[in-house]
């Protein structure tokens, strides 16, 4: 952020993209190009060029890097101003050089052998670990690199015990090392080099442990979801009193001409310029247009009073402005919010009522078994799963629903949620909505608790009838602890020995049977829900109390955002896109949905890449051969997989990073963005490829929809994304579809208000109404245009203003007006003076303040504080003698000639207001 005094830059600061705060100040800044290479570089210079003269070059497997560079020097060779590998290699060659390599180079001039060996991983269980420990330590120096302070701590923590605790060749160190090795030295001690993977049996993920920060890292930031405040001209918008309208833009006016134009307004809009010299009389307003073109000025002063419309999709009536259908409308929706309230509340207090099972704390293993997670936890993460805990060790039924973005970690805290309850004697059951899912889960499952007594099973139709009846009795019998399957879980001819935890993968993907079967389970046993929707904060909010929720809104750390590209079907990008992913050693999807063609695709994918392994994937195979497709492609066996989306849900392969999703246009927002979560699940950086058939002509709305998910690349954007798709989605999913239809009769956010209300007027709770003071006075209070640029920004910036309800939260506004846009001008001190006006008055429970003009003729003039509260009227007239109390709710202050202009009569209102 530059700020110039003049022609000279008064200071720069860096800020935050996300709460657009600024930081300090630097002395510098320095801005590299966008592109790689300056179209006319005056000469040519290779990264050797710019080492020093005793820089030295090391070539880590020198035949690699050679195999490699050919193959980008292919695909770059027509780019302008990049070296082919001769010449790269050429400039290396000058240098004092080392060849590391598994293998004897034949140019070398001196080769050294050195003495190291391999060593094998350690069990992975915890007892066993410090034995085997104990037993190397005995021989030899052992240094364990751990990624990052958190895994060192909890590393500690786990070998503080015993002869390891007290020796001195055992030290952990922060670093990474990809796979264990021995460095033998003759006569003397080896030492033994150990990454904290070859510990726990972790894969190395994307080329680091996960959790290994680096120092070109950047902290990828998040933000919950809160409410829909980018509005443009043709949006829906609702308007609390007056119903569905048309936002057609803003307007400032001058007040005394559009002064009592709430129906019809035929005021004439004034130039900014103009408004700012008409005494001071200038406010910006909200066009609205209802049904028979009817226009409403809506000043910013009320703009809580309209929120963008979210609901139902397609073609929309605009409201009658006056008529009673809108509130006939609303009273409807009211009166089935109260009674959703009503029910939620009471399934909650019967539920309380009930005695449940109380799952003991922690044990030793509990706490082992999270320290092999082989990530870092985000906070969202650590309190969810507090949360959780806190429910399975109280008497009675936990009902918990976790909601998070693709990717956010709702698995680890379905791994622990089962270990707890698993390892303190209950069954648990896990239930997915596809088999493929459930295959994904059982290995997850199967591999984390390998090292503990929890015997784990996995039932879908993939397994032999024998097999199945094998797990059934298992089930009764109780020797079986955990098992993932689909709804065949929930079948009449299963029971179980000691069911204690069921949790549910996205349960709006069951059926109604099956779910009316789920509502039995609630009343018995432990219940975890898990989801991909995002629920939206002003969701969140309402439920808070009648609904037990965990929101998981901050990205895994390392994590980074997925490129998407929107582009008509290319053969020669869609190779090249495969071979870079092949030449990192990655693996891609390609998606495509329609099962009687899905072999043609193959075919023509054999052709462009002939040196690629594919396998299909379909719902539509037999069971043992998709399983087979499935595990090769997991395996590493296959590079490419092409499937229907079937690989929709929760799959986690992170070494497949690129994905191409064909006839990307034939897809809903939901579903483009839960596929595109299949890649970026690791550091390396993720492509997404919507491919669009080069014949077709995209309609509007599709059109629209690969924006959108062009645009919001950013972790956790499900949020934005689902503006329609995933916030009616997930409101359905949490109340029922009965109420997906009352928020689309009033819109998302005025229902959520609805909602909090009857929540609170339940529970005797006071209402949180926003402040509604009407400050009538003529001042001058907008956003001038040159002052926040876009209609977009100045909306939002009014209506966070209009929810500020304190002193102190209005100052840190006003720094952050400061920070962002400048020195304040005048128009904006007087936007922030009445909002002080309002708070203030809102504590006095004041409803406005305006001018008596009756005896204006006699030079009278009276500044009228109209009050709500007879008792808080009487208590403000008894605290200056100037102020007069007029029937019990109305208090007059004359001001004196002097004092009429409006700088004096905000200082007397303040004075009177205290």
């Amino acid at each position: 952020r530059i700020e110039l005094f003049g022609d000279e830059i008064d200071s720069l600061r860096p800020f935050s993209a996300e709460s657009q705060r600024a930081h300090e100040e630097v002395q510098e800044a320095r801005i590299l190009p966008v592109h790689d290479a300056a179209d006319e570089a005056p000469q040519r210079s290779t990264l050797a060029d710019h080492l020093g003269r005793d820089g030295w070059v090391v070539l880590v497997e020198p035949a690699e890097i050679r195999r490699q560079a050919e193959s980008l020097g292919d695909r770059t060779a027509t780019a302008q101003g990049t070296l082919s590998a001769r010449e790269a290699f050429a400039s290396l060659m000058s240098r004092p050089r080392v060849d590391l390599s598994s293998l004897p180079e034949s140019e070398a001039t001196t080769t050294l052998h050195l003495a190291v060996e391999s060593v094998a991983r350690l069990s992975g269980n915890i007892q066993r670990i410090r034995d085997e420990l104990d037993q190397v330590v005995s021989a030899d120096h052992v240094l364990v690199a751990c990624p990052g302070t958190g895994e060192t701590n909890r590393l500690g923590e786990v070998l503080a015990t015993g002869q390891l605790a007290q020796s001195d060749r055992l030290r952990l160190v922060p670093g990474f090392v990809r796979a264990g090795f021995r460095l033998l030295r003759q006569g003397r001690q080896g030492v033994v080099i150990l990454g904290s993977q070859d510990l726990f049996h972790r894969e190395v993920v994307g080329g680091v442990i996960p959790g290994h920060t680096t120092r070109s890292t950047r902290k990828v930031e998040s933000r919950a979801i809160d409410s829909f405040l980018e509005l443009t001209p043709g949006d829906l918008v609702v308007h609390v009193s007056h119903g569905i309208a048309r936002f057609e833009g803003m307007e400032l006016f001058d007040r005394t001409q559009a002064r009592g134009q709430t129906g019809v307004a035929n005021a004439a809009p004034v130039k900014a310029a103009e408004a700012q010299a008409a005494a001071g009389s200038a406010e910006e307003h909200l066009v609205l247009e209802f049904r028979d073109r009817v226009r409403v000025f809506v000043p910013i002063s009320k703009i809580n009073l309209v929120q963008k419309y979210v609901g139902a999709s397609g073609t929309l009536e605009l409201s009658r402005f006056g008529g009673t259908a809108w509130q006939k409308k609303r009273e409807r929706v009211a009166e089935a919010v109260i009674d959703l309230a009503a029910d939620m509340i009471q399934v909650q207090a019967a539920r309380a009522a009930r005695p449940g099972r109380a799952w003991p704390p922690d044990s030793h293993w509990m706490q082992e078994f999270e320290a092999t997670f082989p990530y870092q936890e985000t906070p969202d993460q650590l309190s969810a799963m507090i949360e959780i805990k806190a429910d399975l060790e109280r008497p009675r039924p936990m009902d918990r629903l976790v909601c998070g973005d693709v990717g956010f970690g709702k698995t680890e805290l379905a791994l622990r949620a089962a270990f707890k309850v698993a390892d303190s004697g209950g069954q648990v059951a896990i239930l997915v909505p596809t088999t493929v899912l459930a295959e994904q889960h059982n290995r997850t499952f199967s591999q984390r608790m390998a090292e503990y007594p929890i015997t784990v099973a996995c039932l879908n139709r993939f397994r032999q009838p024998s097999e199945q009846r094998q797990i059934i009795k298992g089930l009764s019998e109780g020797t079986i602890d955990v098992v993932i399957g689909t709804h065949r879980l929930i079948s009449r001819d299963i029971s179980f020995k000691d069911l204690g935890l069921v949790v549910i993968d996205e349960e709006q993907r069951f059926g109604v049977e099956h779910k009316e079967r789920l509502k039995l389970l609630r009343e018995k046993v432990d219940v975890l829900t898990m989801t991909a929707t995002p629920i939206p904060r002003t969701l969140h909010l309402a439920l808070l109390g009648i609904r037990d929720i965990s929101n998981l809104e901050t990205p895994p750390p390392d994590r980074q955002p997925v490129e998407t590209r929107v582009t008509r079907f290319d053969e020669e990008l869609v190779r090249q896109a495969i071979l870079r992913e092949m030449n990192r050693d990655g693996q891609v999807f390609f998606v495509h949905n329609r099962v009687h063609d899905i072999k043609s695709v193959e075919a023509k994918l054999l052709k462009l890449v002939p040196e690629a392994r594919i396998v299909v994937a379909h719902g539509q195979m037999d069971g043992d051969e998709l399983e087979n497709a499935m595990v090769r492609f997991l395996h590493r066996k296959a590079d490419i997989l092409l499937s229907t989306t079937i690989i929709e849900s929760g799959l986690d392969i992170p070494s497949a990073n690129t994905i191409f999703i064909d006839d990307a246009d034939m897809y809903g927002l939901a579903e483009l963005h839960q596929l595109r979560g299949r890649v970026g699940r690791s550091r390396e950086r993720a492509f997404a490829y919507l491919l669009v058939n080069p014949t077709r002509i995209l309609d509007a709305d599709a059109a629209k929809r690969l924006k959108a998910i062009e645009e919001f690349t950013a972790l956790g954007s499900g949020f934005k994304i689902a503006l329609r798709d995933l916030e009616i989605r997930g409101a359905g999913n949490i109340l029922g579809t009965q109420q997906s239809g009352h928020i689309a009769a009033v819109g998302y956010e005025l229902y959520c208000q609805l909602l909090d209300n009857a929540v609170r007027q339940m529970r005797n709770q006071p209402l949180q109404e926003p402040i509604e003071v009407n400050v009538d006075l003529g001042w001058p209070g907008y956003l001038p245009a040159d002052y926040v640029p876009g209609q977009r920004q100045r909306i939002e910036v009014y209506r966070r203003l209009a929810r500020v309800r304190s002193l102190e939260t209005l100052a840190d506004f006003r720094k952050e007006l400061r920070d962002r846009f400048g020195h304040i001008p005048t128009p904006v001190e007087w936007l922030l003076r009445l909002a002080e006006v309002r708070i203030r008055s809102d504590a006095w429970k004041i409803g406005g303040l305006h001018y008596d003009r009756s005896q204006e003729a006699f030079n009278k003039l009276d500044l009228v504080f109209a009050g709500r509260d007879p008792r808080r009227m009487q208590e403000l007239a008894r605290r200056d003698p100037r102020l007069r109390l007029v029937d019990n709710t109305n208090v007059y202050l004359r001001p004196e000639k002097s004092e009429r202009d409006p700088e004096a009569i905000y200082r007397l209102i303040i004075r009177a207001l205290g």
